[in-house]
């Protein structure tokens, strides 16, 4: 049986008023809905907080600090026993809270709840760039924000997303949260479609390269302290 609905999903956008709808329609499909969607607008110069105005979004307005900051902004304004997460340009299927928030029920011990995400090329993309996108062919295992469902025990246990990455926070907190002793699950199904675009893709390629040698390297230098403790 899931969970009762305490989720709060945290939605953090800048100028994402292209996909922004799609997203937000996908949480409000859920056949489990959230408590609460908090959109935290990071500095937007488009219409991305009306849009989420307009579809009941609780908004809130920061000055622009990276995802990482606009995330920590609204599990620190959220109110439910359990936090997602979904990127403005990516996609929800319509169990995914249903079978996040079952697993959380039926194994108590358990802290966060990853899932699969299926790739996908934005459709209204150009046929030549489109072409230049290679979504994986199957869906697989992942540990991303819009895959997680975490209990706000875990999320206080470890502390807030750091923003010293352009990509990689995630990865360098669920670091943090196994060293803290957190346990993790792995749904087998789709809870996450992720939207390939023009403007997604490049960024993350060249970013994630020097943002996760040294994400590890600090992670291999807290193992080190402690054994020489």
């Amino acid at each position: 049986m899931p969970v009762d609905s305490t989720v709060n999903v945290v939605v953090p956008v800048r100028d994402g008023a292209r996909y922004l709808e799609e997203a937000l329609r996908s949480i409000a499909d859920q056949t489990v809905p959230p408590l609460e969607v908090i959109v935290v607008d990071d500095g937007s110069r488009d219409d991305s907080a009306r849009i989420a105005e307009r579809l009941g979004a609780r908004v809130i307005r920061q000055d622009h600090a990276g995802q990482a900051a606009a995330r920590n902004r609204g599990v620190d304004e959220s109110r439910g026993e359990l936090v997602a997460f979904l990127d403005a340009d990516d996609i929800w299927p319509r169990e995914r809270l249903e079978r996040a928030t079952a697993a959380l029920g039926s194994e108590p011990a358990v802290d966060l709840v990853f899932g699969h995400v299926r790739e996908f090329v934005s459709p209204d993309l150009s046929p030549a760039a489109a072409a230049r996108l290679r979504p994986a062919e199957a869906h697989h295992p992942a540990r991303l924000p819009g895959t997680l469902l975490a209990r706000r025990s875990a999320l206080e246990r470890v502390g807030p997303f750091s923003t010293d990455w352009q990509v990689g926070e995630l990865m360098e907190w669920l670091l943090r949260a196994r060293e803290a002793g957190l346990r993790e699950s792995m749904l087998d199904e789709v809870v996450l479609l992720r939207r390939l675009h023009d403007s997604n893709t490049s960024r993350l390629r060249w970013a994630q390269r020097g943002d996760h040698a040294r994400i590890l390297k600090q992670a291999l230098d807290r193992a080190r302290a402690r054994q020489a403790d």
